[in-house]
């Protein structure tokens, strides 16, 4: 399986206003940054408004535009279907148009949801579900937002994008990280769910990115474990690469990338092509007729 080649479509970057959450730290900094690099403009989105607004003022220092500013940031909490709302009118009083979207916050695991220790009394304390929220709700409401915000004024011939953040957690067992995991593969529930419909309905192709270890906050307690066992490491601004040639391939639409150690490789094409292998031969012919019918009965009910 080749690994995913994007580096000779990043010029197509160029000028795209591109919104994102998450963007005071690790991945979603590092994109920004990789962004403006390549001459796009980014409204970038986080809780931490001190960081997030140090990221965007570096990157306006470096890469100065001739005109609207080359990043702008807003203080935005994604748990909020408001506060994202007032995320995307204000890239649009900015920009005037969104091109690209991607949902970059998250967190770690908060809480221990199945602690070997409960008891009878302490299992009736309602446990927390921020993981959840932040994770896979923030993510669900930043796309159902910017998929209407990215057709305003577009033409059939634009390319528009959204782009989300799963995980090796996505596919992988992850022991100790349940809500993590649950929000991970939601993410790439998501993707499954939206690709065959986005493209045609809205105009707006989708797209995932699963990265391994990243070395960012959120991984420096294992941090050095990993460094001794030789594994391999992702930088931040590797899967920022990688984003950005997700927006930057028109065309490429439902694909699920799998980074370790600065590598991608896409994991959606393999798991169709080789699913009457890992499901049987017969109920794998079963199961597409079934999907077939069900893809046409989607199209019916849409025109009832």
């Amino acid at each position: 399986m080749t690994s995913f080649q994007f580096q000779e479509h990043l010029g197509a970057l160029k000028d795209k206003i591109v919104i994102l959450t998450g963007g005071a730290n690790g991945i979603g900094a590092a994109t920004v940054r990789f962004l403006a690099e390549k001459g796009a403009y980014i409204c970038s989105a986080d809780q931490d408004a001190v960081g997030g607004q140090a990221v965007v003022d570096q990157v306006v220092s470096k890469y100065p535009a001739p005109a609207k500013p080359r990043a702008c940031f807003k203080q935005t909490d994604v748990t909020s279907y408001e506060s994202l709302l007032e995320l995307f009118d204000f890239c649009m009083q900015i920009y005037g148009r969104i091109d690209s979207a991607v949902s970059c916050a998250g967190i770690v695991e908060v809480g221990n949801w199945f602690d070997p220790g409960l008891t009878l009394e302490t299992v009736r304390q309602v446990p927390p579900k921020k993981t959840l929220d932040v994770n896979l709700l923030g993510s669900l409401y930043f796309s159902r937002i910017a998929v209407v915000y990215l057709k305003q004024g577009s033409k059939p011939s634009d390319d528009k994008s959204l782009t989300l953040i799963s995980s090796l957690a996505g596919f992988k067992e992850t022991p100790g990280m349940p809500l993590y995991q649950a929000s991970k593969h939601g993410i790439l529930g998501l993707l499954r769910c939206l690709r065959p419909v986005l493209p045609e309905a809205n105009g707006v192709r989708v797209n995932a990115v699963c990265p391994w270890y990243v070395a960012t906050g959120m991984t420096s307690l294992i941090e050095d474990k990993w460094k001794e066992a030789g594994l391999p490491i992702n930088e931040p601004g590797d899967i920022a690469q990688i984003i950005a040639g997700l927006a930057a391939i028109a065309g490429l639409n439902g694909k699920a990338i799998y980074a370790e150690g600065g590598r991608g490789w896409e994991i959606e094409d393999n798991l169709d092509r080789l699913q009457p292998q890992w499901l049987g031969e017969e109920p794998s012919a079963s199961l597409e007729k079934g999907q077939k019918a069900l893809m046409e009965w989607n199209g019916l009910m849409k025109n009832l």
